[in-house]
């Protein structure tokens, strides 16, 4: 079995999107642990939606050739839209400020366009996390329901994951090469993939591990009532 976890208060305020990752590979039961805890995770109607195709080794580095090859070239197939231009007001000002903070963080100057295009470009290389998995998802009604599904199995995998001592990131980059990546991991035209998780020991030595993004006070995303 894989080594103890951490109680619940400190792997939810410990979890983090980790952007470097150690190439020290999880073990294949150490995979199995964060999977089992995952599904475990709620759903509308317990349908359980999520197909989950965990990639290593040489299976990942293709995908990684392959989706930073597609982009380059100018093409993308996301199974769903996604555009900053969409975000306004303060949903806009945290994205904006977000993206500013991890810049500082690595060094990287906003006017500095081939760094900051080489820094996206980590995302298809995983971050050189050793392992990623991708969320695929079946097509039910406006798919609103099934994709937060999706995500309750998505918290589920990365709270797992912090409290055995691992680290991951969600990547909505990851889902935007959806026909690729069917194809080559053999899936279905049936299920959409809604994004990727990232995820192995995070390399704490790394400049963007010692930054954490601010959360805004709870009185500004909940009303109480009665």
């Amino acid at each position: 079995m894989s080594t103890s976890v951490k109680a619940f208060d400190e792997t939810v305020r410990q979890r983090f999107s980790a952007r470097a990752f150690l190439p020290a590979p999880l073990t294949d039961e150490q995979i199995q642990d964060v999977l089992q805890d995952a599904q475990y995770s709620p759903s509308n109607c317990n349908t359980q939606p999520w197909h989950v195709h965990v990639v290593s080794g040489e299976t990942k580095n293709r995908l990684a050739k392959r989706m930073t090859e597609n982009d380059l070239a100018g093409r993308q197939t996301p199974d769903f839209t996604f555009s900053y231009d969409d975000f306004h007001g303060d949903y806009f000002e945290r994205a904006h400020e977000q993206a500013r903070i991890y810049y500082e963080a690595i060094g990287v100057a906003r006017e500095d366009k081939a760094r900051r295009k080489e820094a996206y470009l980590r995302n298809y290389h995983f971050f050189n996390a050793p392992h990623a998995a991708f969320l695929f998802m079946p097509s039910f009604g406006d798919n609103i329901r099934v994709a937060s599904d999706i995500g309750m199995y998505a918290q589920s995998f990365l709270l797992s994951l912090t409290a055995r001592g691992f680290a991951g990131i969600p990547q909505t980059l990851l889902g935007f090469h959806a026909d690729m990546i069917r194809e080559e991991l053999g899936v279905s035209a049936d299920y959409r993939l809604l994004f990727g998780i990232s995820f192995g020991y995070a390399d704490m030595s790394a400049p963007s591990a010692k930054t954490r993004m601010p959360r805004i006070p709870v009185k500004q995303s909940v009303v109480m009532h009665g």
